[in-house]
């Protein structure tokens, strides 16, 4: 079942990338293919594993464009095959991912039938919170004494 989120978007100003991620994550939830895991390897670190068995990696393509991952397989049909079963899906596909600000994809490599992309959280340093030295009565000097490591 799908939502509809246009009453929201009548009522409400400046949260269209958040009704953007909503529908992507309900579109997401219905299509299941090709099966992905998504794992936490530390606090600013991710990785996505996509089962791609069958698929070479000249048959993939990964695309990073501002807050969206984009994973697109063509699967070419051989000629003169004839399966008795077939298990193993090739369909073509299109798999989004969307990011959160300031992360960015760090790589992608192949390993054991399964895509791997790494992906880094990396805050600028004008973003991270910093500690502000209070003068005295005398002085309004504001000056950065310590920023918190990352």
């Amino acid at each position: 079942m799908r939502y509809d989120w246009t009453p929201l978007w009548r009522s409400t100003i400046g949260f269209d990338r958040l009704f953007d991620v909503l529908d992507e994550a309900q579109r997401t939830a219905e299509d299941s293919y090709p099966p992905y895991n998504i794992e936490r390897l530390d606090e600013n670190r991710f990785q996505i594993a996509v089962a791609l068995a069958g698929f070479m990696p000249s048959e993939v393509t990964l695309t990073a464009e501002q807050n969206v991952l984009t994973l697109e397989g063509r699967k070419a049909e051989k000629e003169g095959r004839t399966f008795l079963h077939r298990g193993i899906s090739t369909r073509n596909f299109k798999r989004q991912f969307t990011l959160a600000d300031h992360v960015e994809v760090k790589g992608a490599r192949f390993e054991d039938g399964l895509l791997l992309v790494e992906l880094q959280r990396e805050i600028p340093e004008t973003m991270k919170p910093r500690r502000i030295a209070i003068g005295g009565a005398s002085g309004s000097n504001v000056s950065q004494i310590e920023a918190k490591a990352a």
